[in-house]
């Protein structure tokens, strides 16, 4: 059985890691702050690449409705840094560089955050829901993903969930971040906005792009573990989320790709009849 880090077990050393981390990523932007995206405009660029949105408001397992509110809150409120980013040739968006650490003095409230295996209440909870939009924007497009987490389990059975398991992004300030790279000589843009009952975003552009993209799933599955390292006999969910790349003059596939495998423990019941056969 895999030891536990010593930092795990001992609050005061998780502390001191965590810092010791963020200072560690705090020097290396520095070195290459010039890189960041930083500059906003209101004016939407002409050419609409992708649109999405997704509910503020979800049945969670039995958490406390009033963290969905806190929730929408903090969206809110990092949404006044990212909404209008301009993402130049060669720059770098960053979650994190935008939004600063989410913190009760700038107004955020507790909300439902996963980390370490487990679901808990944290000040600024709730932000991952915005990485997620962010990044399935990206995958709909030239840019490139050059960091972006994913959470190791699974917390709660699908409830309104219309994007493919797995196509999330974890965030933890600061060193959880999530960061895409534009490549093209293009200028790309990000507008966030929330209305009454969702999420909403699109992904443009200052130029028509020759490419289009189709992001899928395939070989999902829920399965019970028999590997001889665990033997374990708990339930985990696979999957893999590719993409098709499409000429938009001629229609024609010009490449697939594969974005993410995921193997998460699942942490609810699932219903035998569901489960691969081993």
């Amino acid at each position: 059985m895999p030891r536990r880090p010593l930092s795990s077990s001992h609050p005061l050393l998780y502390l001191l890691r965590v810092r010791q981390r963020a200072l560690g990523r705090h020097f290396a932007d520095w070195r290459v702050r010039d890189s960041f995206a930083t500059r906003r405009q209101s004016e939407t660029l002409p050419h609409v690449l992708k649109r999405h949105q997704s509910l503020l408001r979800r049945k969670l397992g039995e958490s406390d409705p009033i963290l969905q509110e806190n929730k929408v809150v903090n969206l809110r409120l990092a949404n006044a840094d990212v909404d209008g980013i301009l993402i130049g040739p060669h720059q770098v968006f960053s979650f994190w560089r935008l939004v600063g650490e989410a913190s009760a003095q700038k107004g955020y409230l507790p909300g439902l955050r996963l980390s370490d295996g487990e679901v808990s209440v944290g000040v600024g909870g709730g932000l991952c829901q915005f990485a997620n939009l962010v990044l399935w924007l990206a995958w709909h497009s030239a840019l490139e993903v050059c960091e972006r987490h994913h959470h190791s389990f699974d917390p709660f059975p699908d409830e309104g969930r219309v994007l493919p398991f797995g196509s999330g992004a974890s965030l933890f300030y600061p060193f959880l971040d999530l960061r895409l790279f534009n490549p093209t000589p293009h200028t790309f843009q990000l507008r966030i906005w929330l209305d009454e009952t969702h999420f909403c975003g699109l992904l443009a552009c200052d130029a028509p792009q020759d490419e289009a993209f189709h992001v899928f799933e395939r070989d999902h599955a829920f399965e019970r573990d028999h590997a001889f390292e665990r033997r374990d006999g708990k339930i985990y969910r696979r999957n893999e989320i590719w993409r098709r790349v499409v000429s938009r003059k001629t229609g024609q596939t010009l490449r697939q790709e594969r974005l993410v495998k995921n193997f998460a423990l699942v942490k609810y019941a699932v219903a035998p009849e569901i489960l691969a056969a081993p």
